[in-house]
């Protein structure tokens, strides 16, 4: 079997930031470098950012309100922007959004950059936006986020509730790309996260060929919608690629 090095690998240290374009066939896998991670990413079609993750498809379609390995992360055009095909904790929320400026000050006490300097508690939102700046994006181009590492689940009276301890160190989550993405992470904390300290840890970013998608591949067969978000994605990728890779 062909060893697959590495193409990058980097830490986002907490209340960290970063975004980059991905082409399509990589494999992203996010290590949780501590207890308690929470990183909130972004996918856009990296050629036409007008395309990009739809958090309601992507439920419907799958038939759940959180994802884990099998599941993909559908674009509003209805193709696979990326696929899990990895994960160690079985839950990913996909329901409470990114933290604002707002709740990280009245939960974890007011702090500036003129003060704390890089000890400053950065709300994902600003992070998020920041990243959406450098790549010529703007505050309407916002939408939900995937809150990797985090479980936040909903009781029968509609009440979410965070769970504490949910990512453990070490807990690993992998997407393969299907499509040339444009990613973005803000490493901070999931706005539900009932701990009264700013828990943001450190994850690592580890960018490597993925292997082509099989036949019996696990995101392609998890439902008919799946398979038919693939074949919209393969079709486009031919039309606009010029073929599969």
């Amino acid at each position: 079997m062909q060893t697959v090095s590495t193409m990058v690998k980097k830490t986002i240290p907490a209340g960290g930031k970063w975004s980059t374009r991905i082409s399509r066939g990589k494999e992203i896998k996010f290590t949780a470098l501590e207890e308690g991670a929470n990183v909130s990413i972004l996918l856009y079609n990296a050629d036409d950012t007008a395309e990009r993750y739809n958090m309601p498809d992507t439920l419907k379609a799958q038939y759940t309100a959180f994802l884990t390995k099998g599941n993909v992360l559908m674009s509003d055009n209805g193709r696979v922007l990326a696929s899990i095909t990895a994960d160690s904790l079985g839950w990913h929320d996909t329901i409470t959004g990114y933290s604002t400026r707002k709740q990280i000050d009245q939960k974890y006490g007011k702090t500036t950059y003129q003060e704390q300097r890089n000890e400053w508690y950065r709300s994902g939102e600003e992070n998020l936006l920041v990243e959406l700046f450098r790549n010529n994006l703007t505050s309407s181009d916002l939408s939900p986020v995937v809150n990797l590492f985090s479980k936040v689940y909903c009781d029968e009276d509609g009440n979410m509730h965070f769970v504490q301890g949910h990512s453990k160190k070490g807990d690993t989550v992998t997407l393969r790309t299907e499509m040339d993405v444009l990613l973005v992470v803000s490493n901070t904390p999931n706005p539900l996260d009932t701990s009264r300290v700013y828990s943001s840890v450190p994850i690592e970013i580890e960018v490597k060929d993925a292997e082509p998608v099989k036949e019996d591949d696990a995101c392609l067969n998890h439902r008919g919608e799946n398979r038919r978000a693939f074949e919209n994605t393969w079709e486009y990728v031919n039309l606009t690629k010029g073929g599969n890779q």
